[in-house]
């Protein structure tokens, strides 16, 4: 036996006013048997064979996917370009924002040594007129003079690394001109009689 609660709302005037109604089922009603799942008519299962039928492309569908197919190496190559420039960037950006916290907190006498350096740089270019090489050469040449005068220990570790990385490609420049000059010089084919020899 079941038993229902409902709450009723009289009209307007009784508007404050909530009761409780109780029902209760018939005792000469017959019980009902309970319809499993499986029996209703909604989840029944049809019982003819279904086949899937692929529906036949637009011609737009048709562009679209041979615009995605021939841009596919393009974008794979963009988002592999991409992934590796990543980390390169942030790292830039990173040491951006540490030298403009660095700027922000210069030590005192930095930007007069700072201006000295840049001066020595412009008076390169005016000091190697007519001359490519020169031009190319004074201007850095200056700079690192000025900053070796304010900064000794920092500029003795540039030249000691400097001069072992120019030691480097210098006897790596060497070990190729010789084996060059093995090559094409030095052959048993290549060697021509002097005159004068038999």
């Amino acid at each position: 036996m079941f038993k229902v609660i409902q709450r009723s709302v009289g009209p307007a005037s009784l508007s404050l006013l909530t009761f409780k109604v109780y029902a209760v089922p018939k005792k000469d009603s017959p019980p009902k048997n309970s319809v499993k799942v499986d029996e209703l008519s909604l989840y029944s299962v049809p019982k003819g064979q279904s086949k899937y039928v692929e529906e036949s492309r637009s011609p737009l569908e048709e562009s679209i996917s041979q615009l995605r197919h021939y841009c596919e190496p393009y974008t794979s190559w963009c988002q592999e370009t991409y992934s590796q420039t990543k980390p390169k960037m942030q790292s830039l950006v990173q040491w951006g924002l540490d030298s403009y916290d660095y700027l922000q907190n210069a030590p005192p006498g930095f930007f007069p040594r700072l201006g000295v350096i840049d001066f020595a740089g412009l008076i390169g270019p005016f000091l190697a007129r007519g001359s490519k090489i020169k031009k190319l050469v004074y201007p850095p040449g200056f700079m690192g003079l000025a900053a070796s005068l304010y900064y000794p220990q920092q500029a003795i570790v540039f030249a000691q690394v400097s001069g072992e990385r120019l030691y480097d490609w210098g006897l790596r420049g060497y070990i190729v001109i010789e084996d060059l000059w093995k090559e094409n010089f030095q052959k048993p084919g290549n060697v021509k009689n002097s005159p004068g020899t038999k």
